[in-house]
């Protein structure tokens, strides 16, 4: 018997609402097992980011290694990477490991605080590098933005943009619409150059929305993992992500935007 694990490659969030934490969490909400490799540590809380430290691309590579070799994860999700070196190692690894395992890449370029989290050249790199061998890109719309390089303002806007990100090589891609405020929430799901899927949610008046991101790219991964195909782990994973949105938008965590509630519903951890 063994249990479901997933993989998260990562930034770590002191404040402990997104990156690696909200990886974690999310896992574990949904019966799964999380295992981490941390790409940089950050020093933050629910008021912004004060700083960031990259750690080694050598120790990011003997993580991703420790891992793959022992606990061999069935789907993966990747996170904050901010140096083009650490793309390249993640690369590297990635493409000699199991090529039938998903993964999921949240593009994470820019913290809700306006902090900006990756260095300009590593884009290039992610596109050219990661794009190929991942199923599914996570974009918000500030990263859709930098990423097609179109302005995005409206639903059509969004469309024009995905298909941008699968033409610079993306398989598949999400637009997260969160930041296009309104009372329905629109995101856009594009594969290939299949005819887009809009998939709408209410919004929640709620200013813990922290780590949103984070955990809809986990929560994928951990469906995908549990077997379902990718469509369907959308699907799923914005049905929690409402769910968590809602069970935590009246708990105040510090005095800035705080924490979705992981752990509204959380399932025991399935053993295949």
């Amino acid at each position: 018997m063994k249990y479901i694990n997933v993989l998260t490659i990562a930034g770590s969030d002191s404040g402990g609402g997104a990156g690696i934490q909200a990886d974690l969490k999310t896992f574990s909400a949904l019966g799964c097992f999380g295992t981490s490799v941390i790409t940089a540590v950050t020093a933050q809380n629910t008021m912004g980011v004060r700083s960031v430290f990259g750690i080694p691309a050598a120790m990011i590579k003997d993580q991703i290694q420790a891992v793959l070799e022992d606990i061999k994860p069935v789907a993966i999700k990747i996170g904050m990477i901010n140096r083009a070196e650490v793309v390249q190692v993640i690369e590297k690894e990635l493409k000699a490991y199991n090529h039938s395992v998903p993964v999921i890449l949240d593009p994470v370029m820019v913290a809700t605080s306006g902090h900006r989290l990756i260095e300009p050249d590593t884009v290039k790199q992610l596109v050219e590098k990661l794009f190929p061998i991942v199923n599914l890109v996570t974009p918000n719309i500030d990263e859709a933005i930098i990423l097609s390089g179109l302005g995005i303002n409206n639903l059509d806007e969004m469309i024009a943009a995905g298909y941008k990100i699968i033409e610079k090589g993306a398989k598949a891609v999400l637009i997260k619409g969160g930041h296009l405020l309104g009372p329905t929430i629109y995101d856009v799901f594009i594969l290939g150059n299949e005819t887009p899927v809009v998939l709408e949610s209410a919004y929640i008046v709620s200013k813990n929305l922290h780590g949103t991101g984070c955990t809809l790219s986990s929560a994928i991964a951990a469906e995908m993992a549990k077997g379902h195909d990718l469509l369907p782990a959308i699907k799923i994973a914005k049905h929690y992500i409402s769910a968590a949105l809602q069970a935590g938008s009246e708990i105040t965590t510090g005095y800035g935007n705080g924490p979705l509630n992981h752990f509204f519903d959380p399932l025991k951890l399935i053993i295949q």
